[in-house]
């Protein structure tokens, strides 16, 4: 059977979500004539209004790609179609106001996750456990100084110790870990960057939880945070630009390269 482009019927999962296992996609934004061809049908009616209202095209275009792969990726998880998906917040952990996580409004088998772009690349993270991910592009050095006095006092103590693209590098995987993490949480940079230390002592990391580095390219700095023991499985993939076009991605496998 087939459905007419931008309709698609409940489907059976496709992907699984087990205990144990970080799902992890990178997308990257379209290129050239590629921006054209995103099939936007999937989004909401505000996802494409925010899409447009990006001063920037390359950001407007790197959200478009972003919001339809997580839309997508959830209807291959959860058997429905992603234009029917419906997004909801969590309660915060810190305050209990309904702005925590976002969570899907109802999901069989329930699942978590997490979505983070920047500068050209996304990354979504799928989890049976809550989880938070976060992508940045290398900071500048003066962006390095100008954000070390918001971090732990160790994380302060480490990166004095750095200098040159190895400082800059320590503060990316730092500021990534500690963001992932304060998005697993639900609360975000609500709650202050001081006051979780996420530097390069993983023992001395918040308990209950699990942060892993991410490899995305020379450019970014990418990680994921879980709110479990280390997982057994994590999979990282590359998502293709080609099937963020596909007119029927409930029934298409998702290109990748591992």
């Amino acid at each position: 059977m087939t459905t007419a482009p931008g309709r698609q019927d409940t489907a059976r999962p496709q992907f699984t979500v087990e205990p144990g296992r970080l799902d992890l996609w990178l997308v990257h934004s379209p290129l050239g004539t590629e921006a054209g061809q995103l099939d936007r049908s999937d989004l909401d009616a505000d996802e494409q209004r925010r899409a447009d209202a990006f001063v920037r095209r390359d950001d407007g275009l790197l959200y478009t790609a972003a919001h339809i792969a997580l839309r997508r990726l959830l209807g291959r998880y959860t058997g429905t179609a992603p234009r029917q998906l419906r997004f909801v917040r969590e309660r915060c952990a810190d305050c209990g106001g309904e702005h925590g996580r976002p969570a899907l409004a109802a999901s069989s088998p329930p699942l978590h996750f997490s979505l983070s772009h920047s500068a050209g690349i996304a990354l979504v993270g799928v989890a049976a456990v809550p989880v938070g991910v976060d992508v940045e592009r290398l900071p500048r050095p003066a962006t390095v100084e100008y954000c070390l006095p918001a971090l732990h006092p160790w994380e302060r103590a480490e990166l004095a110790r750095a200098h040159g693209a190895d400082r800059t590098r320590l503060f990316g995987r730092t500021w990534t870990r500690k963001e992932a993490f304060l998005k697993g949480i639900g609360t975000g940079l609500r709650r202050s960057p001081a006051q979780d230390y996420l530097g390069g002592d993983r023992a001395a990391h918040p308990a209950g939880w699990t942060v892993l580095d991410v490899p995305c390219g020379p450019a970014h700095v990418a990680a994921a945070a879980v709110r479990a023991t280390a997982p057994r499985t994590v999979d990282v993939r590359r998502l293709s630009r080609e099937w963020l076009r596909a007119p029927d991605p409930l029934r298409t496998d998702p290109p990748a390269d591992r």
